[in-house]
């Protein structure tokens, strides 16, 4: 486990540097699935586990989409937490869809992609615009 933890981590930190935009076609291509908040909605309508990635300075400042479970992927430095993959594991199942949210959909994106092609994630969906679209178009945000 410690040695999958290690080699996810490695890579999911080189992918950061190497991640542009993402197209939509990214399912095909990186084995996730760009979603706009409209379509977050729907997933969450359906009981679609939602996470947000972001660090806790980001959920005080914009809030957080209700129902969100909050783990940080990146430190302010731009390096993986070391707990995230233990933590999201705890709350996920790897044959259930999963939905990850940061603050502009690029952070997500990186994770989309290693979760699905290192974890074995196998329905994984990434807010492309990430809470400030969702905020911008006026959807509720909690705050805690």
């Amino acid at each position: 486990m410690t040695t999958t933890r290690n080699t996810f981590l490695m890579i999911l930190l080189l992918a950061v540097g190497l991640l542009a935009a993402c197209s939509r076609d990214a399912e095909a291509v990186h084995g996730y699935t760009n979603v706009s908040n409209e379509e977050l909605k729907s997933l969450l309508q359906q009981g679609v586990t939602l996470v947000d990635i972001r660090r806790p300075e980001e959920w005080r400042q914009t809030g957080i989409v209700k129902g969100s479970h909050k783990i940080t992927l990146f430190d302010r430095n731009g390096r993986v937490v070391p707990d995230f993959q233990e933590k999201f594991e705890a709350i996920t199942d790897p044959d259930k869809p999963v939905v990850l949210i940061c603050r502009t959909g690029n952070r997500t994106a990186v994770a989309s992609k290693m979760l699905s092609q290192q974890l074995g994630y196998k329905k994984i969906y990434n807010v492309e615009r990430g809470i400030t679209d969702w905020i911008r178009k006026g959807n509720p945000v909690v705050r805690n």
